[in-house]
């Protein structure tokens, strides 16, 4: 059973959760896993090293053509020089995407034209392409390669250039909050959009955790026993604990946040029926055992660049 939210606790998560972003990655089976999200949903399609920058436009041209809000993830190292940026650019611009998402993309690639975020945000500005939105990614719990004053650091620099922030996959609705509520004392106030995961497989979360470098989230769940015992059950998690907390924090005027960035994994029938009861206000049902087929249908791994 749910706990019983207080009204203005309620009131907060239900902001939250009412216009989600979607993130998945483009892979075979990837079109209709994303048809059973809601017609118009901002999806966003994750750049992966292995697939290249090619799947990634396609994809986004494809969703784009559906009707969908596409927000294509660039990852910099992936782009051989400038010219294939300004195709991307283009083919993007032409197709309607008005929402871009710039990333580093896979530290091990040291070929590309652009070697870091930054750089590829400078670039897209000099392109003569505007874009409404523009996003870059943050780190509530740190980066396990980069330390801290470069993180905020860059933050600050990539500023100028972009619209908002998404959060790296966090289990820990208090470093979220921590992490919002020293923003500004760090000189960057860009809205922050907070990345929880959907309702997946714990096996497949753990994994996709670990590749992504969500340490400190994972000592988080070793440290808490109700969590842990939800990793280490068959049934998929569920993010009520996260969104609780986060909502929370805001009715409290604890924190400002834009909203949620869902990692689907590619895993969307079950998250969607999620939010479907929460939005509905079904909040002390139990998500039946049927919805959770898609979570434990096999997928092919995929790397995911943050």
């Amino acid at each position: 059973m749910m706990k019983q939210l207080a009204p203005g606790v309620k009131r907060w998560r239900q902001t939250l959760l009412s216009n989600p972003r979607f993130e998945v990655l483009p892979v075979a089976g990837a079109l209709e896993r994303v048809t059973r999200l809601p017609a118009g949903a901002t999806v966003t399609v994750t750049a992966s090293p292995r697939r290249g920058i090619e799947d990634t436009i396609a994809f986004t041209e494809t969703l784009a053509a559906r009707g969908y809000a596409a927000v294509p993830h660039l990852a910099a190292r992936q782009f051989s020089d400038e010219t294939q940026l300004t195709n991307a650019l283009r083919r993007l611009h032409d197709a309607g995407v008005d929402d871009l998402f710039v990333v580093g993309g896979d530290a091990s690639a040291s070929d590309g034209a652009f070697p870091d975020g930054l750089a590829l945000l400078k670039a897209i500005d000099a392109s003569g392409y505007r874009f409404g939105r523009i996003g870059v990614p943050s780190y509530p719990e740190g980066h396990p390669q980069i330390d801290d004053d470069t993180l905020w650091e860059a933050l600050r620099a990539k500023r100028p250039y972009a619209t908002y922030t998404v959060t790296q996959l966090c289990f820990d609705s208090d470093a979220i909050g921590r992490f919002a509520a020293s923003t500004r004392m760090h000189g960057f106030d860009l809205p922050i959009v907070v990345g929880v995961p959907g309702v997946v497989a714990p096996a497949k979360l753990l994994r996709m955790s670990l590749r992504v470098g969500v340490g400190d989230s994972l000592r988080f769940v070793r440290g808490n026993r109700s969590m842990a015992r939800r990793l280490l059950t068959p049934r998929a998690y569920r993010p009520d604990g996260i969104v609780r907390g986060l909502a929370g924090q805001m009715a409290e005027g604890r924190v400002t946040l834009a909203g949620l960035h869902i990692y689907t994994f590619n895993e969307t029938s079950a998250t969607v029926r999620w939010l479907e009861q929460r939005l509905g206000h079904a909040a002390d049902e139990d998500i039946p055992a049927h919805v959770y087929k898609d979570v434990h249908e096999k997928r092919p791994a995929d790397d995911h660049a943050v």
